[in-house]
């Protein structure tokens, strides 16, 4: 026994703390003795592995979760050489340490805080998360290709006859091993992952060329969520790209990050059908108004959170003689000066339309049917994201890469106790704003535990607006305001349901989106849609994410109950940072490695 382990533990530093308990935890994972391991953990505790150890995206719960884990995982994982990779810290009882480790098949990274308890340093909280392959690394540092071939040799082909090569097989004497639908910042993330990793991997879009995703959108749309949340993998914005970055700036960026990191990428293409027998798929597609067949041996559906539409079916809509038409499709507000102008929601879309329309001069009404959470952009800067997406957070140290795994390392099961003090420190920066707001008769709430946006993001991807200015159109009533469920439509208007008529030249249906699996009910079947079951949401049974607790995003990122059928979704910051994941479980099954998956996400309905 060490002289450092002979001190009571509160006379250690927090190094020699976390030290002792990385060295414990290993010693009780090399002897397979699970009640010793998963006794390292406090009596409330929380194991979020990413891969590493499940081969699944999983959090476990107090000693017996991690027990649990460790019985099915422990043996195949064969995990070792824990070891601090900076100093460790101590704060208000806990102390923070990063740590690496390696498997029998990949190296980690992770993050453990520890808190006292009985007199003994125990796990509160630790990430797990697998970094890479061994004997696959990707290329990159001291293992980046040399470009160049030097020497003499007649049978050279310079780099752009291997584009050109690859590009021509590609679909037809080689199959994708992976075939990535939809290529939105999700496919091309993950495209350029696989192309890293020497998968060979096909994605492909309807548009005819990438970022078309976002340049079709509504005008005036411009990210919500600040530049260095926003980075794609490999390839970061520059340091003058603009906070907020527009939508077509995003466009052109994503079409040259997919050129620049040589993602294959088939545009104008559309898949018509998808069907699974015999460990592959086959994928009937038309491209350029031609019909193939592609056979991969994994598809992946990165078609969008926010990809397939909530259009509400109501009576009078085929008589109603204006224009019509969901948030995802409005052409922008230039044709509309003077109209009136119906938009039927309020959040992100319907006050980004809303607050465009009434710049050009028309007249605006949204129409409320539930409440809606609003932050101001700048305190959500400050509050929300500041610690560890910002200039702030840079200068502190805190990467892009750093700040994602801490966010990841905070268990969704107590992420809202992180979140509730963030949104009350809001609530009385904005007190002023928030009074004139409710005043004017908009309905406001702060999230079903007063836990905010990201909480609503992740349970339910819906009841927010991040606040970029319109908000005030509607807290001034320069944008008139309407509540209740719509019952029908007239030649023009759009009658609630209490009564209320509403003279309409526009309706715009910022209605929202559908599950992922609704993709697969269109592209498989409507049967393997149920089997694979919702996708999004925790579990948390508040508003539109009622129970059981799942503790992960439902299918994300992670196998589902149809075999080598795959959702990859979210914001940019989801794209970059779980793509990662995706694409080393992708790997290891091009490789056949062994992927025994713990705990197989359960099938889940929402009723």
């Amino acid at each position: 026994m060490t002289q450092t382990e002979e001190k009571p533990t509160s006379q250690l530093s927090a190094d020699d703390r976390a030290t002792n308990w990385l060295t414990a935890f290993e010693d009780a994972l090399r002897a397979r003795d699970v009640p010793r391991a998963a006794g390292l953990f406090a009596t409330t505790s929380f194991w979020r592995d990413l891969v590493a150890f499940t081969w699944n995206l999983k959090t476990v719960e107090n000693p017996d979760g991690v027990a649990d884990l460790l019985t099915n995982t422990l043996e195949n994982a064969d995990p070792g050489g824990f070891r601090l990779t900076e100093p460790a810290t101590a704060a208000d009882g806990v102390i923070t340490a990063w740590f690496e480790f390696e498997t029998g098949v990949g190296r980690g990274g992770g993050l453990v805080r520890l808190v006292e308890e009985d007199g003994q340093d125990k796990a509160w909280t630790m990430l797990t998360t697998l970094r890479e392959l061994k004997g696959y690394e990707e290329p990159r540092g001291v293992r980046r290709p040399m470009g160049a071939q030097h020497g003499a040799d007649k049978n050279r082909q310079t780099w752009k006859e291997k584009r050109q090569a690859e590009a021509e097989t590609l679909g037809s004497a080689e199959q994708p091993y992976v075939l990535v639908v939809g290529g939105g910042q999700g496919g091309i993330a993950l495209g350029a992952r696989l192309r890293q990793l020497g998968v060979p991997a096909l994605v492909i879009d309807k548009q005819p060329r990438p970022g078309d995703q976002w340049r079709n959108r509504y005008k005036s749309l411009c990210l919500h969520d600040p530049v260095w949340y926003d980075h794609l993998p490999y390839l970061k914005f520059p340091d003058n790209w603009p906070v907020f970055a527009p939508k077509d700036k995003i466009g052109d960026w994503l079409e040259s990050y997919v050129q620049t990191m040589e993602v294959p990428y088939w545009s104008s293409t559309v898949a018509k059908s998808a069907s699974y027998a015999d460990g592959e798929w086959t994928v009937v597609i038309e491209r350029d108004g031609r019909e193939l067949t592609l056979r991969p041996k994994q598809l992946v559906l990165a078609t969008g959170m926010s990809g397939k539409p909530n259009v509400p079916k109501l009576p009078g809509q085929d008589v109603f003689r204006g224009d019509q038409h969901h948030s995802s499709a409005h052409p922008g507000p230039d044709a509309y000066a003077g109209k009136r102008c119906v938009v039927i929601g309020s959040n992100n879309s319907s006050f980004d339309i809303c607050g465009a329309l009434w710049e050009h001069d028309a007249d605006v009404t949204m129409v409320q049917r539930s409440s809606t959470h609003i932050v101001k952009s700048d305190s959500l800067m400050e509050y929300g994201l500041g610690d560890l997406y910002s200039e702030r957070a840079l200068a502190a140290g805190v990467t892009t890469e750093k700040a994602d795994l801490i966010f990841a390392s905070i268990p969704y099961r107590i992420l809202h106790e992180f979140q509730i003090p963030a949104y009350q420190a809001m609530a009385e920066k904005d007190k002023d704003f928030y009074a004139r707001l409710e005043a004017s008769g908009f309905e406001h709430d702060w999230g079903d535990d007063g836990s905010g946006l990201f909480m609503k993001y992740l349970r339910r991807g819906s009841g927010y607006y991040i606040d970029v200015g319109a908000a005030d159109l509607v807290a001034n009533g320069d944008v008139k305001l309407a509540h209740g469920q719509v019952s029908h439509l007239t030649e023009d208007a759009v009658v609630l349901a209490d009564g209320t008529t509403l003279p309409a030249d526009l309706v715009v249906y910022a209605t929202g989106y559908g599950s992922m699996n609704g993709w697969a009910a269109d592209l498989i079947s409507p049967e393997v849609a149920d089997a694979v079951g919702k996708c999004w949401g925790l579990g948390s049974d508040t508003t539109k994410d009622p129970g059981p607790w799942e503790g992960e995003q439902r299918n994300m990122w992670k196998p589902t109950q149809q075999e080598a059928l795959w959702f990859h979704g979210g914001n940019l910051n989801q794209s970059r940072h779980y793509s990662l994941y995706l694409s080393l479980q992708l790997k290891a099954r091009y490789e056949n490695l062994p992927t025994p998956v713990y705990a197989l996400q359960e099938v889940h309905h929402l009723t």
